[in-house]
């Protein structure tokens, strides 16, 4: 079994998403599609170990999120097949709901950041649960349900390995320092934690989260990303319950992630390609969000 890190340099910002080739006995896998704007990088990344479009059967994404799979309608068409998160699975066959709440975030930039989402065709859909295995000659993906950043989300593991998608966190090759990808609609706090928990449970040798890379430190990494959770979320609750508007509490959000950078003698540069990877405005939007459902939920 070989894994490739192939870099997208999505938004020209190399470092920032990959998706991985996992050559078994049977031929390539491919690991997260990436967005639809950066095909042409991933084909190149493709042609570069020997294989084109039309040798790639099977494809794994963690969760249906742009910037993860807004390519797998494009691979179904040309006959892929894509294993995805069953919440997630109707979403790749139709996805105009998708695309509408995409759009209420990104607006005007959907097409220069994602590019074209296509449909995929549903008998080249295979939905998955927790549990569930894709077997591709000698490699066996099991599917390990891993929510809070998405409830739609899976790791994969393979073999001592992990393709965790978000659910470990963001880590960018570089100083060390782990980011928090919390977007709306789905981000929960307390589901988080126990994927983690789970997780930590593993014997893994090494994790490859999609930003970005394999990490070997992955319990250290899962311990931080722990850690971050509790204090983002208390720190965007205290603002909120001291009444503070969203463009306050996103100003001071920005300036402790900063803060944060500064202390690992982080780059400007390479906390922009934090940024590309995890606007940090979705995350403060999904942690206001968790906020006022679980107040309402107290009530």
């Amino acid at each position: 079994m070989l894994v490739h890190t192939l870099d997208l340099n999505f938004q020209s910002r190399s470092h920032t998403i990959a998706s991985y080739l996992v050559v078994g006995s049977a031929g390539p896998v491919l690991v997260e599609t990436g967005p639809r704007s950066t095909l042409d990088t991933l084909l190149e990344r493709l042609a570069e170990h020997g294989y084109q479009a039309a040798d790639v059967r099977h494809v794994l994404v963690t969760h249906i999120h742009l910037d993860h799979a807004g390519a797998a309608g494009w691979w179904a068409q040309q006959g892929a097949q894509i294993y995805v998160h069953h919440v997630g699975a109707p979403h790749l066959i139709d996805p105009s709901k998708l695309l509408k709440s995409a759009g209420r975030i990104y607006e005007d930039q959907m097409d220069s950041l994602w590019g074209e989402v296509v449909s995929a065709p549903a008998e080249r859909v295979t939905a998955l649960a927790d549990g569930d295995s894709v077997t591709v000659g000698d490699l066996r993906f099991l599917a390990l349900d891993t929510p809070g950043h998405a409830y739609h989300h899976h790791t994969f593991q393979l073999d001592d390995v992990a393709f965790t998608g978000d659910a470990a966190g963001i880590r960018i090759p570089g100083p060390a320092f782990i980011d928090l990808p919390a977007p709306p609609p789905e981000f929960h706090l307390e589901r988080w934690q126990q994927t983690i928990d789970r997780l930590e449970r593993q014997s893994f040798s090494a994790i490859y989260p999609t930003h970005f890379g394999r990490v070997e430190d992955w319990r250290g990494q899962l311990q931080g990303l722990s850690k971050l959770l509790d204090d983002a979320v208390a720190f965007v609750g205290q603002r909120m319950q001291n009444d503070e508007s969203r463009d306050q509490i996103l100003a001071a959000y920005l300036a402790w992630q900063r803060q944060r950078a500064r202390a690992a003698a982080m780059s400007a540069k390479l906390f922009q390609r934090y940024e590309a990877a995890n606007p940090h405005f979705m995350s403060v939007d999904g942690i206001m969000r968790y906020w006022r459902k679980r107040l309402q939920n107290d009530r």
